[in-house]
Formats: C-alpha cells, sequence, structure tokens
C-alpha cells in the first residue's frame, strides 16, 4: 500500500477537525483531517500535485495527489465571506506545483477581525481511497513538520467526472438559480455532496456544459458556481427520480447559506447590473468610507494622481496609414508587456507577472480589434477609433454582475492609455512622490503603479474598483494598505493633508491630528505585542481583575491533545471526548484498551485533573458495529447515556476503565445528555457496583448540561452529582429547538441567545445553592466575547478548545467579578442574540 506524508502547509498549534468551530467541518462532512491555528501567513503546498481547484475567493485550494489523493486546504471559517479580500493566490487551476511550493498568502490580522476563525483545516476531501491516516501533534512548523501520513488503499481509484451510461435514461432536473450570495462555497458544497451520497444514482452538477460530481465536493466546488449563475441537476439509476426531487429544492434554498429567496423571473437575465451603491457616509465629515481592499493601517500625507488625458483629431483621410499606425502601437505595446512579464518573472515577482500577462491577452481580443479597425475604415483616426473601441468595452465590463470581470475594466482602460500613449508619442507621466504618501485617484493602473517608488507610498485609495482589482492585488503583494470606492469627496482633500488610512475597516480619516497619528501607531503595535504577551502568560492561573479564580481547562480528543493542552496552560482537562476509541473501527474497543488510554492521558496531564465523558453517540454520531434502529427523530431518541441504558455492557466496560485509571490521577466521570432525576441515580447505581467489584475509591461524578431540563431542575441535580458542565452547543439546538446540523437552522444558533443565557444562570444558582462547581466546556467557552458574561453567570470552569487557552486566560483577567456580573445582568435582560454580542462588543472596547 502507498503511503504519502504530507509536511505541514503552515506553522502553528495543530488540534483535532472536531474541534472546528464550523460543524461542516467538524462533523467530517468534508473530510476527515486536522487543522492549524495558524501563525505563519504563507500557505504552502504539503504535497506533490496538481492544483484540482481554486477557489475564486482564493481562502481554499485543493491539490491532487499522482494517487488521487485529494487534498483541500480551507484557510479561516467563513472567510468566503471576504471576496479574496486578505488573500493573493499563487498559483491557478490546472498548474502543477511541489511540496514547499507558496500557493496561498494571506493577512492573518484581517481575516481574524473580519472572519469567524483564522484556523485552517487539511481535509483528505475523497476517503474511499484512505485505509488510514496517521496525524500529528502540538506545534507545526511550515514546510518541515510531518502533519500526517496517508496510507492508500490499493487498486481504488476516485472518479470526479460523471459519465451517465448509454443504456441509460438520465433523470434532469428544472433550471435552478442559485441564491447564495457567496456561491457554492465549501459549506454548501459538502451539504450538497452529503445529500446526493444517501442515493444510489450518478448525480451529476451541470453548469454551461461542464459538469461535476455531486457526491465530490472538489468537483463541485470545481465548477465555479456563483451567486445568480444557473445550473441544473443530472441523476440516472433507480433512485433518480427520488434523488433529484429531494436535492433540487435544498439547493433552491441555499444549502445552508442564509440566502435571500431566488428571483422570480425564469433562468435568463440581463448581463448589466446598477452600479453598486457606496458605502454611505458616517456622518463625520473627517471620515470617508470605502471598500476594505488591502490590509492594513496607513499615516501618512495626501497626494493626489490626476487622470490622463488625450488631444486627438476625430476625423482621418488615409485609413491605410491609420491602420499602420494603430498595428505599430500594437505590436510596441504587446512588446512591452511580455518584457515586463518576464522581468517580474525574474524577480519572482509572479502575480505581477501574472497581471500584465492578462494585459497581453486583452490586446489580442478580436472582438476589440474589430470595432478599432471597422472605425479607421470609416475613415476615423487611430487614436479616435481605439479610444472608442477599449472605453466602450470597459463600460460593458463595468456593468457585468461578474464583480471579478467587471473589475478588470480598469486593467482594460490601463491597456488602452498604454497604447494612446504611443500613437501620441507620449511618454508614461512619471511622478516624484513625497515620502509617507497616500495616493488619492480616480483609478491606479498597474502601469502607473509600476514606474513609481512604492518604497515611499504608505496606501492607495481610490474611487473606483474593489478588492479583487489587480491595483488591490497588487498592494497586497505590497503589503500597502489600500480602499478601493471611496466617497468622491476624497478628491478634493488638498496635496500634503495628513492622512490615517484604515485598510481593514475601509476608512480615510481627515485632518488627522499629531496625537491621533501618535494613537494609531501605538494601537498598531499593541495588536501584535498582545498575542506575544498571552503566550508568556500561558501558565499564570486566569484570575479575575480582583483575585476570583476561573479554572481554564482544556477539551481534548485524544492523548496529543492533553499534550498539547499542557504545552499551552491547561489547568486540565474539562472533557475528554471518549468517542475517539469508539469511533472508525469495526468492533467496541476492549476494556483493557481503554484504560490504556485513560491511564495514558492523566499521566501526560503530570498531576492535573482529567474528566471523562462517557460515550455520546446516536444521532449524528452512529457506531457501524452497534445495532441503532432507525429513528424519525434521532436527536431526540435514544443517544448520550441512553445508549448505555439500552447497552449496559458497553457502558460498564467503559466505567471499570475509567475507574481503573483513577489510580493514577485524578480523574472524574461525566455522564451526557442526562435529562431527569430517574437517569443520574441509576446510572450512578451502575458506577457503584462496578466500583465494588473492583475495590477502588469512589471518583466525583458529574452531568453535562444539554437539555432545558437539567438546567431548570439544576438545585435537585446538584443534590445528586459532585460537578456540572454545560455544553452549550447541545443546550442551544434543545432550547431553541433548532437542530445545529440542518442545512437552513445551522446559521440562526446561537449560544449567546438570551433563552441560553437564562439557562446558564438558572444551572449556576442551582449548583452553588448545593456548594456545587459549574462548568462549561461547549463552543461558547473557547469565544473571547463570552467570557465576562460566562463569568458574570457564575461558571467556574472554563473548557476550551487546546489553541485557545493563553486567550480566554486573558480574557478573564481582563474583568472584575463585579464588572462581569454586570455585564451578565445586562445581556439576561437582552432581548436577541445579536442584542448581547452588541452589549460584549461595547464592554470590551
Amino acid at each position: 500500500m502507498q503511503k504519502i506524508t504530507l509536511t505541514a502547509p503552515l506553522s502553528g498549534i495543530i488540534y483535532p477537525i472536531e474541534e472546528v468551530p464550523d460543524p461542516v467541518f467538524a462533523q467530517k462532512m468534508v473530510g476527515d483531517g486536522l487543522s492549524i491555528d495558524p501563525t505563519s501567513h504563507t500557505l504552502f503546498a504539503p504535497i506533490d500535485g496538481t492544483v484540482t481547484q481554486l477557489h475564486s475567493a482564493m481562502h481554499a485550494v485543493t491539490l491532487t495527489h499522482s494517487s488521487g489523493l485529494e487534498v483541500m486546504m480551507h484557510i479561516g471559517i467563513d472567510t468566503v465571506a471576504l471576496k479574496g479580500k486578505g488573500f493573493e493566490a499563487h498559483i491557478k487551476a490546472g498548474q502543477e506545483v511541489k511540496q514547499g511550493d507558496a500557493l496561498i498568502d494571506f493577512d492573518i490580522d484581517f481575516i481574524a477581525t473580519n472572519a469567524k476563525s483564522v484556523m485552517t483545516q487539511i481535509i483528505f476531501t475523497n476517503g474511499e481511497l484512505i485505509e488510514s491516516i496517521e496525524k500529528a501533534e502540538g506545534i507545526a512548523e511550515s514546510k518541515e513538520s510531518p502533519l500526517a501520513t496517508v496510507t492508500i488503499k490499493e487498486a481504488l481509484v476516485c472518479q470526479n467526472t460523471i459519465n451517465t451510461p448509454q443504456n441509460e435514461e438520465a433523470i434532469l432536473s428544472e433550471m435552478i438559480i442559485i441564491p447564495n450570495p457567496t456561491g457554492f462555497h465549501a459549506r454548501p458544497a459538502a451539504i450538497l455532496a452529503g445529500l446526493a451520497k444517501k442515493y444510489t444514482s450518478k448525480i451529476a452538477l451541470l453548469k454551461n456544459g461542464k459538469s461535476a460530481n455531486s457526491k465530490s465536493v472538489v468537483a463541485i466546488m470545481g465548477l465555479d458556481v456563483q451567486y445568480n449563475d444557473t445550473v441544473q441537476l443530472s441523476a440516472s439509476g433507480e433512485d433518480a427520480k427520488e434523488a433529484v426531487a429531494a436535492i433540487v429544492p435544498q439547493i433552491q434554498s441555499g444549502l445552508g447559506d442564509d440566502v435571500k429567496a431566488p428571483p422570480a423571473a425564469a433562468v435568463t437575465a440581463s448581463a448589466i447590473k446598477k452600479p453598486e451603491p457606496k458605502k454611505k457616509s458616517s456622518g463625520d465629515p473627517d471620515l470617508l468610507m470605502g471598500i476594505a481592499a488591502s490590509p492594513g493601517v496607513a499615516v501618512g500625507i495626501a497626494v493626489q494622481i490626476k487622470e490622463e488625458k488625450f488631444d486627438f483629431a476625430e476625423e482621418a483621410t488615409d485609413a491605410h496609414e491609420q491602420k499602420n499606425r494603430f498595428e505599430s502601437a500594437l505590436e510596441s505595446s504587446k512588446n512591452d508587456l511580455a518584457a515586463l512579464k518576464e522581468s517580474l518573472e525574474k524577480e519572482a515577482n509572479l502575480s505581477k507577472a501574472a497581471i500584465f500577462a492578462a494585459h497581453h491577452e486583452m490586446l489580442e481580443d478580436p472582438d476589440l480589434l474589430e470595432i478599432a479597425q471597422n472605425l479607421i475604415d470609416q475613415g476615423k483616426s487611430a487614436e479616435y477609433s481605439w479610444d472608442q473601441a477599449y472605453t466602450l468595452y470597459a463600460k460593458q465590463l463595468e456593468g457585468l454582475q461578474n464583480k471579478l470581470l467587471a473589475e478588470r475594466a480598469n486593467d482594460l482602460r490601463d491597456v488602452g492609455k498604454r497604447v494612446m500613449r504611443l500613437l501620441r508619442g507620449k511618454e508614461q507621466a512619471s511622478q516624484t512622490l513625497p515620502d509617507n504618501a497616500i495616493l488619492i485617484a480616480e483609478e491606479l493602473t498597474p502601469s502607473f503603479v509600476a514606474t513609481i517608488d512604492t518604497q515611499k507610498v504608505k496606501g492607495f485609495c481610490i474611487t473606483t474598483g474593489g478588492a479583487t482589482s489587480h491595483v488591490a492585488i497588487i498592494a497586497r503583494s505590497l503589503d500597502i494598505p489600500t480602499i478601493a470606492g471611496i466617497e468622491e469627496q476624497a478628491l478634493d482633500i488638498i496635496d500634503g493633508e495628513p492622512l490615517i488610512l484604515d485598510g481593514d475597516k475601509g476608512t480615510l480619516r481627515l485632518h488627522a491630528s499629531q496625537t491621533l497619528i501618535d494613537e494609531t501607531i501605538h494601537k498598531q503595535q499593541l495588536i501584535t505585542e498582545e498575542r506575544a504577551k498571552n503566550l508568556e502568560r500561558a501558565f499564570e492561573e486566569a484570575l479575575t481583575a480582583d483575585g476570583k479564580k476561573i479554572e481554564v481547562v482544556a477539551n481534548i480528543g485524544e492523548l496529543k491533545d492533553a499534550v498539547a493542552g499542557v504545552k499551552l496552560g491547561a489547568e486540565g482537562v474539562g472533557l475528554l471526548r471518549s468517542e475517539f476509541l469508539f469511533l472508525e473501527r469495526t468492533s467496541e474497543p476492549s476494556e483493557e484498551e481503554q484504560y490504556e488510554a485513560y491511564r495514558d492521558i492523566i499521566l501526560a496531564l503530570e498531576g492535573r485533573p482529567l474528566i471523562v465523558r462517557t460515550l455520546d453517540v446516536g444521532g449524528d454520531k452512529p457506531l457501524p458495529y452497534l445495532p441503532m434502529p432507525a429513528e424519525e427523530n434521532p436527536f431526540l431518541g435514544v443517544r448520550g447515556i441512553r445508549i448505555g441504558f439500552e447497552n449496559q455492557e458497553i457502558f460498564r466496560v467503559q466505567a471499570r476503565a475509567v475507574l481503573r485509571a483513577s489510580t493514577h490521577g485524578k480523574i472524574r466521570i461525566m455522564f451526557p445528555m442526562i435529562s431527569t432525576i430517574d437517569e443520574i441515580r441509576e446510572v450512578k447505581v451502575m458506577l457503584e457496583e462496578e466500583r465494588e467489584k473492583l475495590g477502588v475509591a469512589p471518583i466525583e461524578v458529574g452531568i453535562m448540561v444539554e437539555v432545558p431540563s437539567a438546567a431548570i431542575l439544576a438545585d435537585q441535580f446538584a443534590k445528586e452529582v459532585d460537578f456540572f458542565s454545560i455544553g452549550t452547543n447541545d443546550l442551544t439546538q434543545y432550547t431553541l429547538a433548532m437542530d445545529r446540523g440542518h442545512a437552513r437552522l445551522a446559521s440562526k444558533i446561537d449560544a449567546l441567545d438570551p433563552a441560553v443565557l437564562r439557562f446558564i444562570k438558572l444551572t449556576a444558582d442551582g449548583a452553588h445553592k448545593e456548594g456545587k462547581w459549574l462548568g462549561v466546556c461547549g463552543g461558547l467557552a473557547s469565544d473571547p466575547l463570552a467570557v465576562p458574561v460566562l463569568v458574570g453567570l457564575g461558571i467556574d470552569e472554563l473548557s476550551v478548545s487546546v489553541p485557545s487557552i493563553p486567550k480566554i486566560k486573558a480574557e478573564v483577567r481582563r474583568y472584575s467579578s463585579n464588572e462581569a456580573q454586570t455585564i451578565a445582568s445586562n445581556a439576561l435582560l437582552c432581548a436577541t442574540a445579536k442584542d448581547v454580542r452588541a452589549l460584549l462588543e461595547k464592554e470590551r472596547r
């Protein structure tokens, strides 16, 4: 069997895919893999392979190894909504790359500020090829550290295209207009693939004559389906009709994305759109608004760049002469662009070289050239004919619905002016720039940027274009903060005016005082220093400003997570998901195997406490070797501790393993999905029976608070248990009656909903009334914004994802107990989760 070793594509902390704060990844809907919390800003190729998919938002790329293994890398969570801002790709689809080649540059701070998370997923999307995966742990070093070793099954081939057998008639759906604002990125692609896999039929997604296997996430993403595109579903097989009938409505409703209703019109729509509205004024006359195009904050002085104008006659007498002049100018322009491209390639500046290669191609566009040549034949001058041709084409591009193509209008005008200068015998105007210049213009062309001393430029500010324009791409490559689409008042700014340009927020501050400038520079330094300080204090206790201790422990899924947690200052493990011993195997683990696993983890913790949650499966986590009849609603059926009641031997084997391991350190046991007092009493009886057989000392017993009944009766449960731990993910879905894995509801679920916070408060009051302690082990504990409200509600312990430990400790230290209680009280009075988040954002400033 072939083994493939991947090197780390990024530097940072490795953690399990199950801990990614997105159910699509955590539940392995895209595939198995790992995640890295990055400390570097370039994504490198982990294997040799072909770029088989590069998303238009540049946040996701897939490489395919010669064996057929597909490796998708997805930078951040919900980063597709950034539409390319903060990303720069060095590759394109179809390109061959070597292990260690640079793939994508990204701005960590910009993504962390504007997206849900920077955690980067490395996923094996065609698991059917894989025999086994050996995953690394701890801290990764890009291009150096082994990340995973994948063993490929023999005689398996992954196919991403659909070929309908000639003797089998395909069912073809109606045309579907895509309602997803950001098209088919990883989430809708994964949900579509998951739906398709439920059927035995071959199912293809069709777009513009191309097809993709609907059971392959990579193939779907490779179609580059965008908002308002029209697609069809094709299925062939015994359940083809049922598949099409079930899947089409899901596509129409957005496949898990928050979408607006699709247009009522038929398939065809106008290719022309209204200009995108500019951001409204902030109301502050000294603050202009625009589009964040290249991240970073710049402090400098205004330098206005005026549009280049050309004077020429409309009519000409000799068409042959005009045609010769035009063709000569074209050839000279193409030669100049080819030389410029070659020079940039020698400097290894491939992103810039690609821009001028695109300019070269524009000058060979037959339709564009035909317009100019027809006008020359009608007696017009070469200048007039070319001006009419490229300006008309530019206006057409600006009106396209495809934003990326619309922003190529600026490039066409750049090319057009290059030819015009040659026709008029002019050199490109060069401009002497002062130091710390912030350039302001209607538009800046790539050619202009190539002629200036960018060492003197602190920022670009243009009234046209957007984040995917070539100037924005160049700006990101040069690390120059840039705003596009700025309010037109910017063109009235006097040269030399002090400015502060925020490329992260898309704002331009006028009349900036020296004090404000100094403060801005200081804030830039603080952001960089904060991360380092959090790491320096990672091993200190998390004490509120008035000295109250909050224990910060780790959520883990296996031994390596415990090791990594200790290295980052974890004070123990608040949740060991024991399912890792039961999943992805054909038979249940033995008592000895479980005992050794728990023993090794407790020894790795070096005296710190360990909480083992007993087997929590059912619903979304079935076991292949445990007979579980189909249920109409498995999330309200036999899951969690209910599995233990129906399969008592499985529970008793695990209980004995935990009890035996308790002789090596402090172990607590915790039961999931407890909803009634009778349940906790029954499970305690079984645990005590096994303890007496073994003759070991009693261990502390706790329950997961995941359902409203457990929160409401917390004061009664507190008489039965030693501690509580709130699973905010499940508590939220059961409180709001929304399945957190549901394609259309997942985006509406927020653990900061006031209803959920009130249940947390009820649990805290009930626990403390009986002198018992309370932790939170759900995803909310790892959210820095939620820390003060949790502390204020009375939480004693926060069990968080391993990479979050230093940050969460730092957040605890920001507030006093009284401040946290006031924040929590105000949060409980809010009407919506959005209101709560607004309150917490305000308090955190």
